[in-house]
């Protein structure tokens, strides 16, 4: 087969450069790097200091006693009657003290709802759920107040880092949903208005235990 001479001119320079490694003009830009410093205070003081800037309500316990005492005394302070929860594992030292408002069923009524969740980021202080837990897709959603209980342990820096350990905790059997909320549900910021809780929970509050 003839091969023109602009072609075979072509070639030649394709040849010559693959011949030759050339380095790479931009190499930070290759995902080699982490993207992000690294923190320089505590993963928790971050988190909560990024979850409270986006409006979330942040509670540190100690212990499960002081967790116990401090989630009985909110939803007593605030009065809620119908407490939403699948998870009796979340709450089992509190159980006793909010036996009356303790609910399962009828979720859209219910005043607000507790969840568990996979993990906490801190870099943006968002909270990690997937469809593989108890609680499901929609418990952290339908009730204008959100309470999500999660432990120290579960704190990883970016989303990567979440994405990795939800992969490394269920293998194959990855979760049909992981959802990242950060902050309670809002609007986008049109005509300088901000509307807060239209299509997701109006308050997010994170009780974060130490383990």
């Amino acid at each position: 087969m003839n091969v023109s001479p602009l072609k075979e001119n072509i070639l030649k320079k394709i040849r010559k450069a693959l011949s030759h490694s050339t380095p790479l003009p931009f190499p930070q830009s290759e995902g080699n790097q982490p993207l992000y410093a690294p923190l320089d205070q505590e993963p928790e003081v971050e988190f909560a200091e990024q979850f409270t800037k986006l409006q979330g309500k942040f509670i540190y316990c100690i212990n499960l006693q002081e967790f116990a005492f401090q989630l009985s005394s909110l939803i007593k302070k605030q009065d809620w009657k119908r407490v939403f929860c699948l998870e009796d594992k979340l709450i089992a030292s509190a159980s006793s003290q909010l036996a009356d408002r303790l609910v399962k069923t009828d979720l859209s009524n219910c005043d607000v709802s507790i969840t568990g969740c996979e993990y906490l980021v801190a870099r943006t202080g968002s909270i990690v759920m997937s469809a593989a837990q108890s609680s499901g897709r929609s418990a952290s959603v339908y009730a204008p107040i959100h309470i999500c209980i999660a432990y120290t342990s579960q704190i990883v820096y970016d989303i990567k880092d979440a994405l990795q350990s939800v992969k490394e905790k269920y293998g194959n059997n990855t979760p049909s949903l992981i959802t990242f909320a950060t902050g309670p549900s809002r609007t986008a910021d049109i005509e300088k208005t901000l509307v807060v809780g239209v299509h997701g929970p109006k308050e997010v509050y994170l009780f974060l235990v130490e383990e």
